[in-house]
């Protein structure tokens, strides 16, 4: 089944971009760089839009609401909360927590389809948060900064941390979606609804640069961010999740941070990780499978 290896392979490319997105973030701000890829991303996708058009009427209103959450959260807020993260934390810790999002997708849906979850589900989702405390605090308590007025580690673990929730509930409802049009229409939605928020969120928030400012490199930049873990990845994730049941698929993801601390090591000085963070790394990785491997024990049952 080439489903998995086609969502592996869209997360190794989403772990391509951080050297540039770090680039970007010395000169403009994150909701400016989000809004720029997703202008790109529509620029390319837009045609396809228009071709499934029609199939957008089976849509039921509470798939409207999960396309809605998928554009405005997961590809839209989720982007810049991760983008800005990398203001406080080492890249690496930022993309190490996105592990979470199996753990995340897993509870979510036993909420939205109110299955009863294992004592031993909330062991392995103990031990996940365990791995991933350490991964953000290898100090053992968050790092202090005198005479600031919040605590940067903090704020970008947080921030971190609302990016793997929203991109872990998006990884569900995008499955509710695909049962109704195919993975080219999930993808041209989510981009077109994000951009019509961007745009409207960057005016607001003043997030244009001042004119003269934005260089060409910064276009180009911007324009490798949206075609290799945009419009490119995520139309061969859509592709793959839609032949992939969602606990395979969250399993599968993991190749995006696991590629990611393996590319920023190469290419950002200062984002190796210490042996406290690497033991975290360790930790999270075990309970993330063993709770992949529980879901799938739990859909073989309820089969």
């Amino acid at each position: 089944m080439t489903g998995p290896f086609l969502v592996f392979l869209a997360a190794m490319l989403w772990a391509t971009d951080a050297p540039f997105r770090l680039f970007l973030t010395k000169e403009l701000s994150s909701t400016f760089i989000v809004l720029g890829e997703h202008l790109v991303d529509v620029a390319i996708i837009l045609p396809v839009l228009f071709a499934e058009w029609r199939s957008l009427a089976a849509l039921k209103a509470k798939e409207w609401a999960a396309v809605l959450f998928v554009g405005i959260a997961g590809s839209a807020l989720g982007s810049i909360a991760f983008t800005q993260a990398f203001h406080y934390v080492n890249p690496s810790v930022a993309i190490l927590l996105q592990k979470l999002q199996p753990l995340i997708a897993i509870a979510l849906s036993a909420v939205l389809l109110r299955e009863a979850l294992h004592p031993r589900f909330f062991a392995y989702a103990a031990l996940a948060l365990g791995g991933a405390y350490l991964i953000s605090f290898p100090n053992l308590v968050p790092q202090l900064y005198p005479g600031e007025a919040f605590n940067p580690n903090v704020l970008g673990v947080s921030l971190a941390l609302f990016a793997a929730l929203v991109w872990g509930a998006s990884t569900v409802l995008g499955k509710v979606v695909l049962h109704r049009v195919s993975f080219r229409a999930v993808t041209a939605l989510r981009f077109s609804i994000a951009l019509a928020f961007l745009l409207a969120y960057a005016s607001y928030s003043h997030a244009f640069p001042v004119p003269g400012t934005l260089t060409l490199l910064d276009i180009g930049v911007i324009g490798v961010i949206a075609l290799a873990s945009g419009v490119i990845s995520l139309l061969i994730y859509y592709r793959g999740l839609a032949q992939t049941n969602a606990s395979v698929a969250t399993l599968a993801e993991l190749g995006f941070p696991l590629a990611a601390v393996v590319v920023n090591w190469l290419f950002i000085p200062g984002s190796a990780l210490v042996p406290v963070q690497l033991l975290g790394m360790g930790i999270l990785l075990v309970s993330i499978w063993r709770l992949a491997a529980y879901n799938r024990e739990v859909a073989v049952v309820v089969a």
